[in-house]
């Protein structure tokens, strides 16, 4: 199965089968979100479009990046997420890159959102379930984001089947200027175990996948086996 890389504004044309790779942190907060009980990820397209589809869905809640604002229920922190208790809720989750990149392939036939905490069962996702090429959309940096590409690359080569020692690729992430810039408090929406939790290889065993419902694209937690 052939893959390649890509930064958002590089994308065109509807790939066949898109992974969009956020690290730090959108996709390891929705993976911490479906951990904690959510039932679907809206991706909004904007801030206001978060507010809005929340203001008329009661019950939804709405995340954002950066710092805490006004109608907003969270932030893009897992550390600040993992202890809430989100049984049975929607979140509509709006980010700078993660979600921006998984909006812009949504048309695919197949989408997978990801991060280190679900590389291993996105890999076997699309062992059993992709058909063609597989594009990697690294969000962070316009493509360039070292804890992005480490992911992309350490699942693509996790797709063959093959052992692969994980630790180069961690250490990449752990490396990155966005650990960096976690660890020194930089980004807003921020918790001191934020880096750590974001390289917990496998940490949750469901891959991620985002469909066209509507009007809406909505991320389902998803097992090996379980269909598209």
């Amino acid at each position: 199965m052939g893959h390649h890389f890509v930064g958002i504004p590089d994308l065109t044309g509807v790939p066949r089968v898109a992974v969009v790779i956020d690290v730090m942190r959108a996709f390891t907060v929705a993976a911490w979100a479906f951990s904690r009980g959510v039932e679907k990820i809206v991706l909004a397209p904007t801030r206001s479009a978060a507010l809005a589809l929340k203001e008329s869905n009661p019950g939804w809640l709405a995340l954002k990046d950066g710092a805490p604002a006004a109608g907003f229920d969270a932030v893009n922190s897992p550390g600040l997420l993992r202890s809430r208790d989100l049984t049975g809720r929607t979140l509509v989750q709006k980010t700078t890159a993660g979600t921006v990149g998984a909006l812009a392939v949504a048309d695919a036939p197949l989408v997978l959102c990801a991060s280190f905490v679900v590389a291993g069962p996105t890999a076997r996702f699309l062992r059993e379930q992709a058909r063609g090429p597989v594009t990697f959309v690294v969000t962070g940096g316009e493509g360039r984001a070292e804890e992005d590409l480490a992911c992309a690359e350490y699942i693509g080569r996790c797709v063959t089947g093959d052992e692969v020692e994980a630790g180069p690729y961690l250490h990449r992430a752990r490396t990155s200027r966005a650990a960096a810039d976690l660890a020194a408090g930089r980004r807003g929406g921020y918790h001191p175990d934020d880096v750590d939790l974001c390289l917990e290889l496998d940490r949750f065993p469901f891959a991620m996948t985002a469909h066209r419902e509507g009007p809406l694209t909505v991320l389902r937690r998803r097992t090996a086996g379980s269909g598209g």
